[in-house]
């Protein structure tokens, strides 16, 4: 899989390190599956002058615009969802255009795969996803600004007689030693009728004013802060209507028929139209959709339906950790021969259920058809240009018909990244029930997502270490039984030789120096439906992994972060962040009296990333996270406290998911509904947390989902020795309150 998947990607110059590459591996949608499996999807793109720009503005590429008044509006390739992909993009343009960052502004671009495409996905689509935003963003967005710079400069020379080089521009005022001086406004529209240089000198990081600028505050804060910013939840168009949906409450059940004469006479209501993925309720607003649907009844049809409980479908993953697996995603030396000569051998099993993504805003989408034929859709496109040929397709209409509006959005995790376009192309299909003559908002609910949504996969891992006489791990076996989330979709060329990357991430490519080691993979057939989740594969193999190794450093009567250290190149990325932590974390001086630590270390997504947990017990079985200290290498840091926040963010993320939350189902219905039942980590049991970055002058990598996987393991590994009891079944709270 790594030698045709590198041969894909055109990554930047200077990422040589392999481990700075496996990320790629299991990024959301890894390259070369993307490229094999989108072409089932493709859309004729759409030219870069659809990309609509602000009014009055002036177009320099299809990365940046300026207008009269000199305001710079970045056009992004990357979706926002608050990991501040808009607030890094928007500093790699100003840095090189030496803006005013006051007068920054990005909006969500779309239309153009050749400009936008994700350079990690293989440029074949735009999508954004596997902490990809800078690494896709890095050079072009910076080449960009420097572009636009040159541009401007060569403007001003031209109208001054004057010559180029003797102009300097700082904070968007370009100025000449003779007096004369202009703002960026001042020479847009001249500017940007110049052809736009190819060969650009970009800035040497000594010249650097706002990459890796820790002071430099997010452009768009304060209109988050106070209620400003737009979300698509927030659209509003002359007589617009509201749907919602009523999903199958078994997965894989589908409408045999319904009555909807009771909720035609609801006051407000203004249809009731049956989609690909259940009926529809169109209101004048939400109230009347809502009241509407509690008045309609369904009979369904079941017979394809998934109808196993939790019960029965971890049964079955166990009965299967007990055999041989179907699949091996890595085999090095002769770990069975091991095993039969080691000192010591260990054997634990670990299960993870189904997680839902639980956004903040529930999934939503806009469909307008206009009278001169094209489709507009206002929502959250993460697969910008798979939805737009998903919404063509339900429409009806050719794909460079649609337009769309990419919304900010109030957190995804995944979620809004689907194969089959999900509540947009439901809205598209609403639309068109009703002759499109309205534009509709589908707004799901919150039990909506929790019920009819899309999950992390529940897994099982049986894990087996031997140890020789002298406390080295020889032999190490992992068998991993899940669902493969790509397999019977458009993604599944990712799947080679039964391995679904997405499935082993984070425990075939462990940077341990183990000589004999088996990863194999058992990939399940439930009817759940099953989503990337942050930090896909490594959510599960990084616990099971890093958990189960402090047992064997245990076993080897040696200290866990030792134990690592011997097993790592000592100047690698991992040795380098590992030691970094116990640094920090003060790792060798004794606690307090009921202070217990624990340590993980994770690569993901080209990132590494280690954290020292301290947790107390009250002396009840229950534990308390204290503290945390990370240390983190993501190559150089664009927007240092940007980085902070993500790992802030992931730390907190990730606790959530190992404390409390799961989905479960019974006779195939999952059982939660809302946060009442689903319980992601409250504010007062989130830590102190202590980020340390490592100064890189490498390119960017991942850093929106790194901070999460090694949280999990570090707090397992301090609940251990706060408790002495070994946590293997998540979330926590089934062992802590059995």
């Amino acid at each position: 899989m790594i030698p045709k998947l590198m041969q894909s990607i055109a990554l930047p110059a200077g990422r040589v390190e392999a481990s700075r590459r496996q990320f790629l591996i299991g990024a959301f949608a890894a390259g070369t599956g993307i490229a094999v499996g989108f072409h089932l999807l493709r859309a004729t793109p759409a030219t870069a002058g659809e990309t609509p720009s602000a009014e009055g503005a002036h177009s320099f590429s299809p990365y940046l615009t300026i207008d009269g008044d000199g305001k710079v509006t970045v056009l992004s390739s990357q979706f926002e969802m608050g990991q501040g992909s808009y607030n890094g993009i928007a500093t790699l343009v100003a840095e090189e255009l030496d803006a005013d960052w006051s007068t920054i502004d990005v909006r969500g671009a779309s239309g153009d795969v050749k400009a936008y495409g994700n350079v990690a996905f293989g440029g074949t689509m735009q999508g954004t996803g596997g902490s990809t935003s800078m690494v896709t963003s890095w050079e072009r967005y910076r080449k960009a600004g420097a572009a636009a710079r040159a541009m401007l400069i060569a403007a001003a020379a031209s109208e001054w007689g004057v010559e180029a080089a003797e102009i300097t521009v700082e904070k968007g005022v370009l100025s000449h030693p003779s007096g004369k001086s202009g703002g960026f406004g001042t020479f847009a529209a001249k500017a940007a009728t110049l052809p736009v240089p190819t060969d650009v000198k970009l800035k040497q990081p000594g010249d650097w004013k706002l990459i890796g600028n820790s002071e430099l505050k997010r452009f768009d804060s304060a209109r988050k802060a106070n209620g400003t910013e737009q979300y698509t939840i927030d659209v509003k168009l002359p007589g617009l209507l509201t749907a919602v949906m009523i999903h199958p409450p078994l997965f894989g059940a589908k409408a045999k028929s319904f009555d909807t004469s009771a909720a035609r006479a609801v006051k407000g209501v203004v249809d009731v139209v049956e989609t690909p993925r259940g009926v529809a309720v169109v209101g004048e607003n939400m109230w009347a959709a809502i009241k509407g649907r509690e008045a309609v009844t369904v009979a369904w049809d079941e017979t394809a339906a998934e109808k196993r409980g939790t019960q029965q479908i971890m049964s079955a993953y166990r009965d299967l950790a007990k055999k041989g697996p179907v699949a091996l995603a890595r085999e090095d030396g002769d770990a069975e021969a091991e095993f039969a000569k080691a000192a010591k051998v260990l054997e634990a099993n670990f299960e993870f259920p189904y997680l839902a993504h639980a956004a903040m805003e529930p999934l939503n989408a806009v469909a307008r058809m206009n009278e001169d034929g094209t489709l507009e859709i206002w929502g959250g496109h993460q697969f910008t240009d798979v939805y737009q040929k998903l919404a063509g397709d339900a429409a009806g209409i050719a794909p460079e018909k649609v337009r769309l509006h990419v919304m900010k959005t109030g957190g995804s995790f995944g979620r809004r990244a689907v194969f089959d376009g999900d509540v947009i192309v439901e809205a598209v299909h609403v639309a068109k029930a009703i002759g499109f003559r309205a534009p509709v908002k589908m707004q799901w609910t919150r039990e909506d997502d929790m019920r009819a949504g899309r999950y992390r996969p529940a897994y099982v891992h049986s894990l087996k270490a031997g140890i020789d006489d002298s406390g080295k791990l020889v032999a190490w076996n992992n068998h991993i039984i899940g669902q493969s989330i790509v397999a019977k979709t458009a993604f599944e060329g990712m799947v080679k030789n039964g391995v679904d990357p997405t499935s082993v991430e984070g425990a075939s490519n462990l940077p341990y120096v183990i000589p004999n080691q088996t990863v194999g993979l058992t990939s399940t057939e439930v009817g759940v439906p099953v989503l990337w989740w942050r930090s896909v594969g490594s959510t599960h193999t990084a616990f099971a992994a890093e958990t189960f190794l402090d047992e064997v450093a245990e076993a080897a009567g040696r200290d866990p972060v030792e134990f690592r250290l011997s097993m790592l190149e000592p100047d690698s990325r991992h040795a380098t962040v590992l030691k970094l932590a116990a640094e920090k974390a003060e790792w060798e001086k004794p606690l307090p009296q009921g202070r217990f630590r624990g340590v993980a270390l994770a690569e993901s997504f080209g990132s590494v990333v280690a954290q020292i947990a301290e947790v107390s017990t009250d002396g009840n079985g229950q534990i308390k996270v204290e503290r945390v200290v990370a240390a983190v290498d993501c190559g150089l840091a664009v927007n240092p406290d940007q980085v902070r926040a993500q790992v802030e963010g992931g730390i907190g993320f990730g606790l959530g998911a190992i404390l409390g939350e799961e989905v479960t189902l019974t006779d195939g219905q999952v059982d939660q509904g809302n946060f009442d039942m689903y319980t992601p980590l409250r504010i007062d049991a989130m830590p102190k947390v202590e980020v340390h970055i490592v100064a890189s002058a490498n390119p960017p990598s991942g850093i929106g989902e790194p901070g999460v996987p090694p949280i999990g393991p570090a707090v397992a590994n301090a609940a251990y020795k706060a408790l002495g009891k070994r946590l293997r079944v998540m979330p926590f709270s089934k062992s802590l309150n059995a």
